[in-house]
């Protein structure tokens, strides 16, 4: 069993007239990825900046690594890394430039700062372009060289603030592929994003807030059964034998779940968690003579479980300006 490093517990922050968060509590593990999903504005940024301790709480605990983000301010900015929504790199220094200047503030000598800026270019596939002003970048470099700047401290806990915004496909994906090589090494991760593939794909757990609180949390797999679960979709090869159809799956389903869609020649049954459901399903289809042209099981997306939680679809930006 892993210990939780980030544990928060009841946090409050008030913006003015707006409740930012609103009693926020949530742990993760340590060497593990957390995704925090929710729509515009329910608090994810104003929840990475307390952890951050770039913002005190009204009200509630927080703590990462073991140090309070109140009392112990300085420890816990020497065990984390933050990259934010935007790349926060000065553009008309060199990606290596970049990084030494970090290793220099972190109290690195200048011997030190050079040696990890060449590990962490190389790291990043951009030691080609180590000796070129970042403005030159492209967006996907820029972003690495950001995440890089993150890196430089060898932080135990690294907040990911929407890192994918704006990338192409393939940056999006390189990405990926370094947020994996960062939690093998046992890095633990805390990501917001709005895109809901990327929590599917990165998250051990996932937790969902909606108007500062927790909504629901777990695994993707596990909040998608907690949405319609599994749907059964029949295509019968005979148009008029879709009624018939239905009344047979209408006996082994709830009646106000099974529909009809004529376009489609198809008839779909939600069965939960349930398999035997469906094979069962198609077994009686077959046993009566409905001849069956294709079948399939699909389980809901991350988007299906996101809508059913809050009402909204995932938005680029969070809760920024009310934070500023």
């Amino acid at each position: 069993m892993t210990s939780p490093i980030i544990v928060v517990d009841d946090v409050r922050k008030r913006f003015g007239e707006t409740q930012a968060l609103d009693g926020v509590s949530l742990s993760v593990d340590q060497g593990t990825v957390l995704g925090l999903l929710g729509p515009n504005g329910a608090g994810k940024t104003t929840t990475v900046r307390v952890l951050a301790t770039l913002l005190k709480p009204d009200s509630g605990s927080a703590s990462v690594a073991g140090y309070d983000v109140n009392k112990q301010a300085d420890e816990v900015r020497s065990v984390i890394g933050l990259t934010g929504q935007y790349a926060a790199v000065d553009e008309k220094l060199t990606g290596h430039e970049n990084l030494w200047m970090v290793g220099r503030l972190l109290g690195m000598s200048k011997a030190d700062a050079h040696q990890r800026a060449g590990e962490l270019l190389e790291r990043f596939s951009l030691s080609d372009a180590g000796d070129r002003q970042v403005r030159t970048y492209s967006g996907g470099m820029r972003r690495r060289v950001d995440l890089a700047v993150s890196l430089v401290g060898r932080p135990r806990v690294l907040f990911l603030d929407e890192p994918t915004t704006g990338l192409d496909p393939a940056s999006r994906l390189e990405l990926w592929d370094i947020a994996r090589e960062l939690v093998a090494d046992g890095t633990t991760v805390l990501l917001t994003t709005q895109y809901l593939e990327e929590a599917d794909e990165l998250a051990d757990r996932i937790v969902v807030i909606d108007r500062g609180t927790v909504v629901a949390e777990g695994t993707a797999d596990e909040l998608k059964d907690r949405t319609r679960g599994r749907v059964l979709q029949v295509e019968i090869s005979d148009r008029n034998r879709l009624e018939e159809a239905r009344d047979v799956l209408t006996r082994m389903a709830p009646p106000e779940g099974v529909h009809v869609d004529v376009a489609t020649r198809s008839v779909f049954v939600p069965v939960g968690t349930d398999t035997a459901l469906a094979a069962n399903a198609i077994s009686i289809l077959s046993s009566t003579g409905i001849d069956i042209a294709d079948f399939t099981l699909e389980r809901p997306s991350l988007d299906d479980v996101f809508l059913e939680l809050t009402g909204n679809s995932p938005s680029p930006s969070d809760d920024e300006e009310v934070a500023k």
